[in-house]
Formats: C-alpha cells, sequence, structure tokens
C-alpha cells in the first residue's frame, strides 16, 4: 500500500514512476489508491484515467476514504466514466493468466510485474528520463495517460520512447519503428499499451465476472518479427503449491522467419490436472500482412481452419480448437510477397481521426483533411495553416505535426 493519495492530477502523473521505481526496493506487489483517498476535485475523465493505470498496476484496488462526494463505483461517475472503466477491469480480469505468470517469474528469477525501462535498457539516456512509462511483464510495456484532455484537441497527450526494434500497438496493431520518441494522443477510451517483436500475451476471456479459476478459453495474440516463446504457469491457487511442485508449465513459442511465422503451443509439463481438459486456444496475430497460407496441426494431424483477416488492424484471428494439457498445437502462416510484418503508414488515417475530436470550425477540418496526403510528405507545409483566417490553434497543429513527422 503506497499511502492516502490526494485526488488531483498531479497524484496521478507521479504513480507510474512511484510503481516502477518501487522495484528498486524489493516493493513489487503494492497496490495504490485506484481513483485517489482524499480531497482533491473529483473529474469523471480523472478517475477514468487511474483506473486504467489500475488495470496495468501491481494490483487493482479501487479505494477511498469515508467520504460521500468520493464514489469509487464504476458506474458512479457517469456514463463515460462506467464505459472505461468497466473495459479496463474487464482487460485486467482477461490479462490474469499473463499476471499470474509474471508472479511465477517473481518467485523464479526475482523480476517484479512492473520495471522501469532502465533495467532492461541501462546504456541509454532516454531510458532514465521517461517517468511515466514501464514495462508490465515481460511482453508489454505500457504508458498510461496521466494528463488531462486539451480544450483544443480534446485529446491526451503522453511522449513516448520506443527502445530499439520494432513496436507495435496492442489494440491496434500499429506499427511503430524504435529508437525514437513519439508523441500519442488519445480519447477517454484508449491506453498506450505496446507490444514488442515477437511478443506473446495470453489472455482469458474478457466477462463481466468470471472467477479466478483456470479458463476454459484463452487467446494469444502474438506479435511478429522476432523468435519468442513464454511460459504459461498455471496451479490450483494454492499459494503454497509451487513450492512442492504442484503446478503446470504450457511453452508457447514463435518462430520468425521473415516470409512465414510459425506458433506453437507445447505439451504441458508438470501437474495437467491444473488445465481444464476441454481446453480451447485462439490466436490471433497482428501487425501481418494477409498471408498465402495457414496450417494448422494438433499432434501432427491437420486441422481444417478459417482464419479471419482484419485490415483495420492487420490481424489474422484464428477460431477457437480444442488442445488440451497432452495436446500440441502448431500454427503456420506463410505469404509469397516478402515479409509477413506489415508497416503500413498509418500517419494520415491517424491524423484524420483527431480531426474529428477538435474543437474546430468544420471548414478548417475539410481544409486539412484533403491536404493530409501532401502534408504527410512535406509536414513543414503545416505553417501555412493557422491564425484567424483558418482558425486552427498552436495545439492542434503540434498534434498534427507530432503524427506526421513520425518515423516510420
Amino acid at each position: 500500500f503506497s499511502g492516502d493519495s490526494w485526488v488531483t492530477w498531479a497524484t496521478l502523473a507521479f504513480q507510474p514512476y512511484f510503481t516502477a521505481t518501487a522495484s528498486n526496493v524489493a516493493f513489487g506487489w503494492w497496490s495504490h489508491d485506484i481513483g485517489g483517498h482524499c480531497a482533491g476535485v473529483e473529474e469523471p475523465e480523472l478517475y477514468a484515467r487511474w483506473v486504467q493505470l489500475g488495470a496495468f498496476s501491481p494490483i487493482l484496488r479501487l479505494h477511498s476514504t469515508n467520504n460521500p462526494f468520493h464514489d469509487r463505483r464504476p458506474w458512479g461517475n457517469g456514463a463515460d466514466a462506467f464505459r472505461v472503466a468497466r473495459a479496463a477491469m474487464q482487460l485486467r480480469h482477461a490479462l490474469i493468466p499473463y499476471i499470474y505468470s509474471m508472479a511465477w517469474r517473481m518467485t523464479q528469477q526475482s523480476i517484479p510485474l512492473v520495471t522501469p525501462l532502465y533495467y532492461w535498457h541501462g546504456s541509454r539516456e532516454e531510458a532514465y528520463l521517461c517517468r511515466n512509462q514501464f514495462y508490465f511483464g515481460s511482453e508489454l510495456m505500457v504508458a498510461p495517460y496521466v494528463s488531462p484532455r486539451h480544450p483544443e484537441t480534446n485529446l491526451s497527450r503522453h511522449t513516448v520512447w520506443l527502445p530499439t526494434g520494432d513496436w507495435f500497438d496492442f489494440t491496434t496493431g500499429e506499427h511503430f519503428a524504435g529508437d525514437q520518441t513519439v508523441s500519442l494522443y488519445g480519447t477517454l477510451d484508449d491506453i498506450p499499451v505496446f507490444a514488442r517483436a515477437g511478443s506473446i500475451v495470453p489472455l482469458g476471456p474478457r466477462v463481466g465476472w468470471g472467477g479466478v479459476d483456470n479458463p476454459e478459453e484463452l487467446t494469444v495474440y502474438v506479435f511478429p518479427g522476432a523468435d519468442d516463446r513464454f511460459t504459461l504457469y498455471e496451479d490450483d491457487g494454492n499459494s503454497t503449491g509451487y513450492l512442492q511442485g504442484d503446478y503446470a508449465l504450457t511453452e508457447l513459442s514463435q518462430r520468425w522467419g521473415g516470409s512465414e511465422l510459425s506458433f506453437t503451443v507445447a505439451k504441458a509439463a508438470g501437474n495437467p490436472a491444473h488445465i481444464p481438459a476441454n481446453r480451447r486456444y485462439s490466436v490471433v496475430l497482428r501487425g501481418v500482412r494477409n498471408p498465402d497460407a495457414v496450417r494448422l496441426t494438433v499432434n501432427g494431424a491437420v486441422q481444417e481452419v478459417q482464419g479471419q483477416y482484419d485490415a483495420a488492424t492487420e490481424s489474422l484471428t484464428l477460431p477457437f480448437v480444442p488442445c488440451g494439457p497432452a495436446d500440441e498445437l502448431t500454427l503456420t502462416v506463410s505469404g509469397t510477397e516478402g515479409t509477413l510484418l506489415s508497416k503500413r503508414d498509418r500517419r494520415v488515417e491517424t491524423c484524420r481521426a483527431m480531426l474529428w475530436a477538435f474543437k474546430l470550425d468544420s471548414l478548417a477540418k475539410m481544409a486539412l483533411d484533403r491536404a493530409l496526403p501532401q502534408l504527410a510528405e512535406n509536414p513543414d507545409s503545416l505553417g501555412q495553416y493557422g491564425g484567424e483566417i483558418d482558425r486552427v490553434s498552436e495545439a492542434q497543429l503540434m498534434a498534427l505535426r507530432n503524427v506526421l513527422e513520425r518515423r516510420q
């Protein structure tokens, strides 16, 4: 427990840094008063952003002092905050298989769930300066929005450093080149979560409440671009089970070959009784081109499967396939036109979405929208806009420029 926090944006902005650096003194599993404990001015937006941070904190605990004007119920802060808080809490519940496996990693390697970037990129000065972003387990990097939306853009802003390599937005599949600092702009529903190339993230169902039993269905999100493996840990919920060797380990692995990606769910090791015998797996490949061929085998036997490709997120989703603890599943996708890794330039479509949010005259929005393809080629030409005639504010121009100048 990190102490009684005040209900302010400044307190929220401090907590990602506070959480990550707590790992330096062996505080790996602790909680904050999500929503703030006392005093301050209650705002639905502030509450929603706090719950989003809580979804990626070691412990999610909604709490406040006994004051009727502090309402921590997700439905107690208006319809928008309720929608956002519910989505964040359902995502947190779905992340339990991932988080529980990271708890196992903690017992074996003394690596906390939340770590600062300089643990892994100690030679880079940027890793010490990005106070409000952190690694969440072995596969994800989180940079939650901790400031209110700008009144002219109607969007929150966060400047994020991406280490060297390929990175993907966990939700949209958008590719980001690493070794650069990018400015992100998001609506109230957005949480900046990145997966590095090769990442494998197992999620349970997103439900209103599904208990904490080991799930019968797992959706595994796989991000292309590198070899990787993830060990899924499961037991019966007894905190001493792991000391007695009473647990199950399932290795999930990706082998990356450029024009071919192979993903495998290996046979479980340990006690298979902890894994539902009728478990089913779905696989979502994010940030990939639509492959020419998809092959799925279970125990070497080819299975009939029809993948669904979503061009907007560049994701291939394979339906749920039975795969019990004694089974081995292998998915292979391949293409004939170069790499499967998609790096579609989404700058123009991102700017178009931002224009919808801007508090701006509709004629100015239309003019900017028509000019976006040319502006993407020459962001400096944004300088012709602005002032009383175009009514485009400096904050709006900066937001568009920040996106258009991203290195692809």
